[in-house]
Order: C-alpha cells, then structure tokens, then sequence
C-alpha cells in the first residue's frame, strides 16, 4: 500500500509543464542551454518544446502514451522531455548503454510505442532492431551533427561520420527536424499533478529486477521545491551548472534539468564524463552549481592539483548516488573553496530524501536532515512493524509527497515495498539527537561475519583515509570459517604507490579485527554504474566468477 498524500507541508504540487512554462516565461532571454558552445535561450527552448509537443501530438501522443527517451546528454532530451509531457504522454527513460535484450524488456513492460533516439552506431542498431519485434512501432531520430554549433557540426561530419548510422527513410522513421516543423497552436492538456503520471523511472529497487517506478508530475515538481527550499543561497536566473549526471538516471533528471530550469540556470550539457574536459570548462566557463557522484569528486580531486585549473567559480556542490568518503570531501573542499554536501535517495523516491545544509554542522557519514514534509522512520530489521528510537539501527523507510505511486503494473512488488504506507528502502541508518539522518548501508551489502554485521561503508571510509587511496570499495566474500569476510577493491591517485600489506597495517588502527580486510586488491580501475558510482555488483560477479579468495 503506498502512503497517501501529506496535506502537513506547504509545497503546492505542479504540472512539469507548469514548471517548464513558468522558468519560460520567466527567464526568455537568459541562456538554458550551452552544448559545446550551441546555446538556446528559454525563449527558443520554449518555443522548441511546444513544436515538438505539436509534433508528437501529431504522431498520436496522447494523454498516457509511453514514449521512450533514449539519448545521451544532448539538448534533444530537454526538448523531447517537456514536449512529451505537453502533449499528456508519459516519458520512459532508457539508459542508451543497454543491450538489446534490456531494452526490449522495459519496451515490453512499458508498452512503449515511440523512442526519441540519436543517430549514432552505439545506439541507433540496437533500436532498429526492436521495432516490429516488440510493441515499439515508431523512432524518432535526433541527428547528432545537428545539434552541434555549425563549425562543430561541420567537423563531426567530416571526421566522425563513420560513428554515424544509415537510417531508413520510412513512415517508421521521424526526422527529429520533422517533428518540430509543426507550427499550429499547442492546444494544452489538462493535467492532474497528483494523479497523472509524468515518467515511469526503471529502477532494481530492493530486489535487483527492473521495476518502473511510477513518478506523478507532483512528485517530481515537489521535489525540485523541497531541494530549493533546502538550498536558498541559489539566486534564480544567475546561475550556470555543469550538467554531466545521465538525465536519463533519476538523480540528473531531477537534482540536475528540472532543478535547474525551474532556477533559470544555464544548464552546461556534456553527455560523458572525462576528467580533463571537466576541468577545462570548469575553468573557462565558470559554473556556479556542480551536481555529482563520488567517484566524479574523486577524480577530480586527484587530477586538480597542479594549478592548472581554476574551480573557484563553484558555490555549491552536491554529492549524490552513493556514500560520499569524508576524504573525497575535505580535499574537494580544499581545492575548490567550495562546500561538498552530500545528499541521500532512491528512485521511488524522486529522488531525493535528505541532504545536509550549509548553514549547519557536517557530521561524518550523515546524509543531512530529511526534505521539508518528508517523514523518516528506523524500523526494525528483525521486525520491521517495530519503529525504533533515536540512536538505533534499522531500516530506512520513508513518508512524502516525493514518494512514487507504486511500481508499474505490478502490485505485488508495489505492496511489498511499502510498510504501514511507508516506503521501505532497503538502507540501514539512524537518526541521532539532532535530527540528522546517517546511512550505515545497503541490508543487501552487509557482510555477515562469524555472527556480526559488517559494513562495507565503514572500511571503506577507512582505507579513503590513506593519503594514497582514490577509490575504494568492499564485498563480501565466502570464508569456510567465518561465513563471509570483506575484501577491498583499492585505485590509487596519480603517482602514488602503496602496497597491499601496507595498507593493511594502516587499517589496523582504524577497524576492529573482525572488520579487517582479508584481501586487499590493488586495481587500475573499478567498474562504474551509467550514474558514475562504483559498481559492488560487478565487483561480486566477478569474484564470483573467479571463485573468490
């Protein structure tokens, strides 16, 4: 059962359309976008969603209608988003790094007959493919030359055109510049934040099996206002954010596009992560927000050091997707001038949950104090109808307007995952006495070790406390006598060299011994997630794969 709405806070739900619309009339002449020196305006942002919303309307968009986005960050998603939900259909996002079996299977789930796609070989095929096999029945093609600046274009024609695909001039088929050629009045659906669903965002949840978490215009529109209202320093219609979060990924879409446009800001696009290029148009192009994940602060951090580059520009960071290493944080704070906060959430969730504040104390491991009308409760892990007092471990399970209707057409998965109308998480924390909230880990990631809990978190934040260390993660592996003991996965920072049994006698006066490392494994890369954090399961799957230690 998910919870009802909380009529106890004062944040008005709004249609995204109503947000979009607002920041449009609002900001015209400021810049919204900035694609490798392509700019648009709100007001030329504005006028492009409503053509391409007059544009799927006439492909048969109406209200409900799936529609599939499955593109890197480039302004074809913004536009194709808003134009979406303008002509009453439901975006589905796709994560473009998919093979295409995944991709058929949320296609088929969905019931997503339309995806807005790119005309590169690393995703187009892998569409074609889907159409007339599945329920997918028509593309929209988005051609990647063409949102370039004219020299840029020009260049990628030139020089990269074998990345582009060959792509059929069928009915099937919609040049995106078709799409947008409609010039008749938008006539507006009418659209119930609370009730009308705006994005159905796949998501593992608590099981590991992709389920469409099913996101309402309210939800989403609430949580942009519950993070402005967390973040007041932010000044509308001055400020600029490097966007290079997947908006395809919960987290980018909200904490990073709509966040930004209902500010006014100018969203800095860039659809890859590569540290150095970061740090050049950080440096030139002085963006004021930085919305991230850990690792994205970790690299730069280790590569920022020589003076090269300027970061001063940046008011405020905020850290998300998965715990942030007090290490991480002190150094990126040293090098910027700027305060890293680090935020906590989920899918069902928005996605946002808590973050700490500026104006307060920053307590190492908290995630900051809960949203304005969001309830958390510590509930049990041995019985879960049990809520537990200040101070105790437990599961994390959440009430709010930002909490998702359910899982798409799958009730069971939906009753399972709520308790008593609450959301549960599947995350260990607690609150202390001040009201912070502190995340142990994932129940999934506890190692059970000859009887107790172990928290990978905890020896991670541990061995981020050697100068040498970059990255770090832990898992559990089998151990004939204890059951399960961890081993750590390490990268080093650029120059650095330490040995595995160096850093096992630096731990040691840092853990107790029954959270000691077993094995310590010295890597030049760990596997990353699409959003950018450390993938554990990849880690597991391979040492599965290896059979262990």
């Amino acid at each position: 059962m998910r919870p009802k709405p909380d009529d106890t806070y004062s944040l008005a739900p709004l249609s995204l359309p109503r947000l979009f619309d607002q920041a449009v009339a609002r900001f015209g002449k400021h810049a919204a976008i900035d694609f490798f020196g392509r700019k648009f305006s709100y007001a030329e942002l504005g006028r492009l969603v409503d053509r391409a919303a007059a544009g799927f309307k006439k492909m048969g968009v109406e209200r409900g209608t799936r529609v599939g986005l499955c593109l890197p960050n480039t302004p074809y998603f913004i536009i194709a988003y808003y134009a979406i939900l303008k002509a009453g259909g439901i975006v589905v996002n796709f994560n473009p790094l998919h093979v295409e079996r995944e991709l058929a299977k949320q296609i088929e789930d969905s019931g997503t007959t339309i995806m807005v796609t790119l005309d590169v070989k690393k995703i187009y095929p892998k569409i074609a493919a889907l159409l007339g096999t599945t329920r997918l029945e028509c593309v929209v093609i988005c051609s990647m030359q063409n949102a370039l600046p004219l020299a840029k274009g020009l260049l990628f024609r030139l020089f990269k055109s074998r990345e582009l695909a060959e792509i059929p001039r069928d009915a099937r088929h919609v040049p995106f510049a078709n799409l947008i050629s409609e010039r008749g009045k938008l006539e507006p659906i009418e659209i119930d934040p609370q009730s009308d669903l705006a994005v159905l965002q796949y998501t593992g949840g608590t099981t590991g099996l992709p389920k469409g978490a099913m996101l309402t215009h309210a939800n989403l529109s609430i949580n942009v206002a519950q993070i402005g209202r967390h973040v007041p320093i932010l000044v509308p219609g001055r400020e600029r954010a490097l966007v290079v979060l997947p908006l395809f990924h919960v987290f980018g879409m909200t904490a990073a596009m709509n966040f930004c446009v209902s500010l006014g800001a100018e969203i800095i696009l860039l659809p890859t992560f590569e540290v150095h290029q970061v740090l050049q148009i950080i440096t030139n192009k002085k963006p004021t927000l930085l919305p991230g994940v850990p690792s994205l602060f970790a690299a730069l951090t280790a590569r920022v050091g020589d003076g090269k580059y300027d970061l001063s520009s940046i008011n405020y960071c905020i850290s998300g997707g998965a715990p942030l290493p007090l290490e991480v944080r002190t150094r990126f704070e040293k090098l910027s001038g700027c305060k890293l906060v680090e935020g906590y959430g989920l899918t069902e969730a928005s996605p946002v949950v808590a973050a700490n504040r500026l104006d307060a104390e920053y307590k190492n491991t908290a995630v900051g104090f809960p949203l304005e009308g969001t309830i958390v409760e510590i509930r049990s892990l041995d019985d879960p109808s049990k809520i537990l007092p200040v101070g105790e471990k437990g599961e994390i399970c959440l009430r709010g307007p930002q909490i998702m209707a359910g899982y798409w057409h799958n009730p069971k998965e939906t009753e399972a995952v709520f308790i008593d109308g609450a959301l549960r998480t599947g995350d260990v924390g607690f609150i202390d006495s001040d009201g912070y909230l502190f995340l142990v880990d994932r129940i999934k990631d506890l190692i059970l070790c000859g009887g107790f809990n172990v928290y990978p978190r905890v020896i991670e934040e541990a061995i981020h406390q050697h100068p040498a260390v970059a990255e770090a993660a832990v898992i559990g592996i089998p151990d004939a006598y204890r059951g399960q003991v961890p081993k750590a996965f390490v990268t080093l920072r650029p120059g650095s060299d330490v040995a595995p049994e160096v850093l096992m006698r630096f731990l040691k006066d840092y853990l107790s011994r029954i959270e000691m490392p077993k094995v310590i494994e010295i890597r030049q890369s760990l596997p990353k997630t699409t959003i950018g954090k450390i993938d554990r399961k990849q880690l597991t799957a391979e040492e599965q794969q290896g059979g262990g230690c």
